[in-house]
C-alpha cells in the first residue's frame, strides 16, 4: 500500500478562485456568503454564496464554452490550476491517471432554462442539453483537456459527493490501481427551482449560515469547486513534487435510516473507520472540520457522534465548519472543506467557526471548543467530516507531510 500525498490544488469558490485567496479569505474570516442580486421575490431567504466575477471566457476555450454550462466550467477550471501546481499530467502516462469527481446536480442552469423554453413556447431543446447536464460532463471535459485516458467518473452521492469522490481516488492511488488522480467536486447548482426547492424544506437561513451558534437558523446555499491532484509518496519525491499534504484514511457509512434526518451512528461509524483506515485512535485527532451546516437537527446529530467517537474529549477538540464562510456548495462542499483543512495544517493554524461573531455556542451541544476565531496548532492527524442527505456519510483523515 502507497502513501498518497497531495501535490497540486485548484479552486473556483465564493471566497477565491485559487488556492492562495481562498486561504487568505479562510484566515480573514471573510465570508462570501452575499445578498442574492436577483432574488425570486418568494423566497423566505435573501443571501447565497455565489462565485462573483467568473469570467468563463477567460478559462475556457471556444469550444469548451460551447458545452461546458457553469458547473463544468467551475471544474476545468479548478482542474487546470492543481494540474498546473501539480505537474503530474506531464509526469505520469496518461492511461495511469483517474478522474474522479463529486457532482450532486449536475448543469442545473441548462435544465431550468431550457424546461422553462418548452413549457411557455414548445418546439426544440437544444441539442447540446444532455451533454450539458450531465452530472459526469466536467469529468469527461477535464479528461479531454488533458488528455486522460484512465478511469474517470463522477459520483453522486448529495452533500458527500466530493469527499466519497476524494475517498475513492485516494484508495486507488494507494492501493497502486493508478498512479495519480486528479479529484475534487464541483458544483452550481443556484437557479431558481432550486433555490424554491430548498426553500420547501425550511432548512435554509432567513440571516445567514452560524454552524453550532445557540441561534442557528439553518444553511446558506452555495456554488463552487475544488479539484486535488494526488500521486504517491514515492512519485512525488523521485521528481522533487512539493507536498501539500498527505491523505491518510477515507471512512464511509450509510445510516440506513431517513432520507432527510440523519442519524448519529452513521456518522460516528464514518469517523471511526476514517481513524482506523489512517491506523490512528481518536486521540491522534486534533482538528474536525465540522459537516456543521447549521441547522438544529445536523449540528446537534453531529455534535452527539463527537461525543460517541471521543467521549470527554469532544469537548475540548478544536472544531469548526467553514460553511459560514463559503456556504453549503451541496457536492462541492466537502472538497472546499478538504481544501480548507490542507491550508490549516501547512498555516499551523486552525481557521475560525465563522458565523459565531455576537453569537454563542450552543451549550447544550457540549463542544466547548468549537473555535470563535483562528488557532495556532500543530495537529498530527485532522478530520473532514460530510454528511449528506440519504444517510450517505465520508470523512477523510489528512495529515502535514514533514
Amino acid at each position: 500500500m502507497k502513501r498518497v500525498v497531495i501535490t497540486g490544488v485548484g479552486c473556483i469558490t465564493p471566497i477565491g478562485q485559487d488556492a492562495a485567496s481562498f486561504g487568505e479569505s479562510l484566515f480573514a474570516g471573510r465570508s462570501g456568503i452575499r445578498e442574492m442580486t436577483d432574488r425570486p421575490p418568494d423566497l423566505h431567504f435573501t443571501r447565497t454564496a455565489t462565485v462573483e466575477d467568473f469570467r468563463q471566457e477567460e478559462w475556457l476555450t471556444a469550444s469548451q464554452r460551447q458545452i461546458a454550462e457553469r458547473s463544468s466550467a467551475f471544474a476545468i477550471a479548478a482542474a487546470r490550476q492543481a494540474v498546473t501546481q501539480s505537474g503530474i499530467v506531464a509526469a505520469h502516462p496518461s492511461d495511469s491517471i483517474a478522474i474522479i469527481l463529486g457532482c450532486s446536480v449536475g448543469g442545473r442552469s441548462t435544465e431550468d432554462r431550457e424546461a422553462e423554453k418548452l413549457h411557455k413556447h414548445g418546439g426544440r431543446i437544444h441539442p447540446l442539453t444532455v451533454p450539458r447536464v450531465m452530472a459526469s460532463a466536467g469529468t469527461s471535459l477535464v479528461s479531454m483537456e488533458h488528455g486522460i485516458t484512465g478511469p474517470a467518473f463522477a459520483v453522486s452521492t448529495a452533500c458527500a459527493s466530493g469527499t466519497h469522490a476524494i475517498g475513492l481516488a485516494f484508495h486507488m492511488v494507494r492501493s497502486g490501481a493508478v498512479r495519480a488522480a486528479l479529484t475534487g467536486a464541483h458544483e452550481a447548482p443556484l437557479t431558481y427551482v432550486f433555490l424554491k426547492a430548498w426553500d420547501s424544506l425550511h432548512v435554509v437561513s432567513p440571516t445567514a449560515c452560524r454552524p453550532f451558534a445557540a441561534d442557528r437558523d439553518g444553511m446558506t446555499l452555495g456554488e463552487g469547486a475544488a479539484v486535488f491532484a494526488l500521486e504517491s509518496l514515492e512519485s512525488a519525491g523521485a521528481r522533487g513534487a512539493e507536498i501539500l499534504a498527505e491523505i491518510v484514511g477515507f471512512g464511509m457509512s450509510s445510516d440506513a435510516y431517513h432520507i432527510t434526518q440523519p442519524n448519529l451512528a452513521g456518522p460516528a461509524a464514518a469517523m471511526l473507520r476514517a481513524i482506523e483506515d489512517a491506523r490512528a485512535t481518536p486521540d491522534d485527532v486534533g482538528y474536525i472540520n465540522a459537516h456543521g451546516t447549521g441547522t438544529e437537527v445536523n449540528d446537534r446529530v453531529e455534535a452527539e457522534a463527537l461525543h460517541r467517537v471521543f467521549g470527554e474529549r469532544a469537548r475540548t477538540l478544536p472544531i469548526s465548519s467553514t460553511k459560514g464562510l463559503h456556504g453549503h456548495a451541496i457536492g462541492a462542499s466537502g472538497a472546499m472543506e478538504l481544501l480548507a483543512t490542507v491550508l490549516a495544517l501547512r498555516a499551523n493554524l486552525l481557521p475560525v467557526n465563522a458565523g459565531l461573531v455576537g453569537a454563542v455556542v450552543d451549550p447544550a451541544l457540549g463542544l466547548d471548543h468549537v473555535l470563535i476565531e483562528n488557532e495556532p496548532a500543530s495537529p498530527s492527524l485532522a478530520l473532514s467530516n460530510s454528511f449528506a442527505f440519504g444517510g450517505l456519510n465520508a470523512v477523510l483523515a489528512v495529515k502535514r507531510h514533514h
